[in-house]
């Protein structure tokens, strides 16, 4: 059982920088990929990023490569979601999520069992 908690989210200009936190409580944290997910308004859930358990390889969307980077602190139980050159149509709602599988399917959230409650992302033109 892993129960995630995010934070960080928040309104800001398009350009700006923003750092989500995505703290795990329970067992055996380092041994889930973790994945960040957003839904937009009136949109389904999208993919966002993902990284193993180890933090050796990362995965991201085409909209936000080269903008967002994902890592995570094992010791600390905690994931991270680096947003650069935030753009409007970047706000969402976005969740963290843990899969732990043999086979890790990281663009599909139905592989991940666990998940946050979500914080919002607004960024204004």
């Amino acid at each position: 059982q892993v129960q995630l908690v995010e934070s960080g989210g928040g309104l800001v200009p398009a350009g700006d920088s923003l750092r989500l936190s995505c703290a795990a409580s329970g067992r055996s944290f380092s041994s889930y990929a973790m994945g960040w997910f957003r839904q937009a308004p009136g949109k389904e859930r999208d993919f966002v990023a993902a990284i193993r358990w180890s933090g050796r390889s990362t995965y991201y969307s085409d909209s936000v490569k080269g903008r967002f980077t994902i890592s995570r602190d094992n010791a600390k139980n905690t994931v991270y979601l680096q947003m650069n050159r935030l753009e409007p149509g970047d706000t969402a709602v976005y969740y963290c999520a843990a899969q732990n599988g043999p086979r890790l399917v990281y663009y599909s959230d139905t592989y991940y069992g666990y998940w946050g409650q979500g914080t919002q992302v607004t960024v204004s033109s």
